[in-house]
């Protein structure tokens, strides 16, 4: 008789594996807000800093031609850009449309930015490796459920090659 009581009770181990396996979906439910987090905190750094440029273009324009070095472009072209690039590809990865390709852009301009400002030390340069690794797991993961890119790609059968 007790051995019919014993088995009909889930051991430790399955217990312990049932409740691992609850904590594993639980995380899984969250990892979309976790991809949506992500792309807006990045695309408020970027965009905020356009929105610095945009004020005053005269400014930005000093800067690119004293301060800033980017290799290739002549001040004014790369200010232009520059400023272009944080006003429109952050919108792009907040909404998580075209979002690997926004975060690709984003991740090429923040290696220039590090690379172009040769001032930038200490917790400059630590801000712009967090915002690299940022983009690389929009890059490489995707912008993730909750986006556009999502929405389209059911609509359209890509799945979750988007």
């Amino acid at each position: 008789m007790s051995a019919v009581i014993a088995t009909a009770r889930p051991s430790l181990i399955t217990r312990s594996v049932n409740a691992v396996r609850s904590v594993y979906n639980g995380l899984d439910l969250l990892s979309p807000v976790a991809d949506l987090i992500v792309r807006l905190w990045v695309a408020k750094v970027f965009f905020s800093s356009g929105l610095v440029k945009i004020q005053s273009l005269d400014s930005t324009i000093l800067l690119f031609t004293y301060e800033y070095h980017v290799p290739f472009l002549p001040p004014v072209a790369a200010a232009y850009m520059g400023t272009f690039t944080e006003l429109f590809f952050p919108v792009l990865l907040a909404f998580g449309l075209a979002g690997r390709f926004a975060a690709f852009v984003l991740f090429v301009f923040n290696i220039i930015a590090a690379i172009s400002y040769p001032e930038l030390m200490g917790p400059g340069i630590r801000d712009h490796q967090v915002w690299g690794i940022m983009l690389l797991v929009t890059l490489l993961h995707g912008p993730g459920k909750i986006s556009l890119d999502h929405l389209i790609g059911r609509k359209f059968g890509f799945g979750s090659r988007v």
